[in-house]
């Protein structure tokens, strides 16, 4: 039986499901973002107790066809941006990435997307870019160079404007200030 779990977002949230799957006492085949393949529903539990222990952890189950599409897309994307799995073409751009995978236009897609989460799959796919630049900035992981070509931005300059847009500070200063609270951290 096929899960389909709303609020996903890393390999925190795929734990966390699995411990409160395995607290129900179900057999779990797999759980990835987004889904969790169980062997089957125990006779007593039903999909409502399994409701209710995932929505005390922040997800939920997705029933609806279009919200299930929704949940793909962005699991989709943070696969991409977070995660860099490389299954976008290389001249591929989200659009068309979205369009390849779901078998849908895009417009639709977006429709769909912004209709459901109250933003476009633009912005949403921008959060997850600047949040990943983020975690490097704070790392110090990577050069902004490096950076802008891993995300697709056209120029470092594109990468650092849209970071400014998005958080109101420069990456110089987020990573400035990110150094100064791990040196405060550090000396606890």
């Amino acid at each position: 039986m096929l899960l389909k779990i709303k609020n996903m977002v890393c390999d925190r949230c795929k734990r966390a499901v699995r411990e409160d799957l395995e607290t129900l006492g179900l057999t779990l085949l797999r759980v990835d973002l987004g889904e969790a393949e169980i062997a089957e529903l125990p006779a007593p539990l039903t999909t409502d107790d399994v409701r209710r222990v995932l929505q005390a952890g922040g997800f939920d189950l997705v029933d609806d066809k279009k919200q299930s599409l929704v949940e793909h897309m962005k699991v989709l994307l943070i696969n991409e941006v977070q995660y860099l799995k490389g299954e976008r073409l290389p001249t591929e751009n989200y659009s068309a990435f979205l369009e390849r995978k779901l078998g849908y236009e895009y417009s639709y897609l977006s429709g769909l997307f912004s209709t459901l989460e109250g933003q476009t799959v633009e912005k949403y796919t921008i959060a997850l870019k600047i949040e990943k630049v983020k975690e490097w900035l704070t790392y110090d992981e990577l050069t902004l160079t490096e950076m802008a070509w891993r995300l697709s931005y056209s120029s470092v300059q594109h990468l650092s404007n849209q970071f400014r847009q998005v958080t109101g500070q420069t990456p110089g200063q987020f990573k400035k200030e990110a150094h100064i609270a791990r040196k405060t951290l550090d000396s606890i």
